[in-house]
């Protein structure tokens, strides 16, 4: 009653008093969960995870690890949400995030079933792409430093590391241009028809035109000089033979 009524103060003393009196109980495991779920509730997020975490760790048989699970990923999710005081969320240290999309991932795997996967793929969705936002924030900062080498390796960790993430095209077209500023032709041209022909999205329309503004593709190697020609009589001219 008191959790319900938003007491927080006194919920915490009387789940801690059921904790603390009841240990091996089944009523114990809830009130750790109880406890956990107040500090999620006034926004602590950190001790949260923490709470959770130590639920998770100490009862790995118990029904409601899939509860705590989740907790733990909403926390973390509601720990890196944006606010009008912070820099843009790509311009921020990552690791928080990546912590978040790490057990995201991972609940996705082990709970395919579960009642809270709408929101569990929701949040892993939204913390994928912004993991790939940051990557290309560094990689657009390469590129203004031109710094292309650099440029073009922080777009394949990218990609290669957080697939399926929705903006591929839009890192793909950049590493395009990329290749433009190194005078690699031949790679940018590969890129940029990869993302015409694989993605529906407004960056084929960017790549299309990035292939109109290029010199035309060259032949792969020269035309084969012509085979030597045979006069009336059999041999070819010039070689010797009666």
């Amino acid at each position: 009653e008191a959790f319900k009524a938003r007491n927080w103060e006194d919920a915490r003393a009387l789940f801690g008093e059921v904790k603390k009196l009841f240990a091996y109980s089944r009523y114990a495991r809830l009130a750790e969960l109880r406890l956990a779920d107040i500090d999620f509730e006034q926004s602590k997020f950190s001790d949260a995870v923490a709470g959770y975490r130590d639920f998770v760790q100490s009862h790995r048989a118990d029904p409601d690890v899939e509860y705590a699970r989740y907790r733990i990923a909403k926390s973390l999710f509601n720990d890196i949400e944006d606010t009008f005081i912070l820099p843009p969320a790509e311009e921020r240290d990552q690791a928080t995030t990546a912590e978040a999309y790490r057990d995201l991932r991972i609940y996705l795997g082990d709970f395919p079933k579960s009642r809270y996967y709408p929101d569990i793929k929701y949040m892993h969705d939204v913390v994928l792409q912004r993991l790939v936002r940051h990557e290309l924030y560094v990689a657009r900062y390469y590129l203004r430093e031109e710094a292309f080498d650099a440029t073009v390796a922080r777009i394949d960790y990218a990609l290669n590391k957080y697939p399926g993430s929705g903006i591929d095209a839009e890192a793909l077209v950049l590493k395009g241009e990329t290749l433009l500023k190194m005078k690699k032709d031949a790679e940018a041209r590969v890129v940029f028809e990869k993302v015409i022909a694989e993605y529906v999205t407004p960056f084929a329309a960017t790549a299309k035109n990035f292939l109109a503004q290029m010199k035309p593709a060259k032949a792969d190697a020269a035309t084969p000089p012509a085979a030597p020609t045979t006069p009336p009589g059999g041999a070819p001219a010039g070689s010797g033979t009666p």
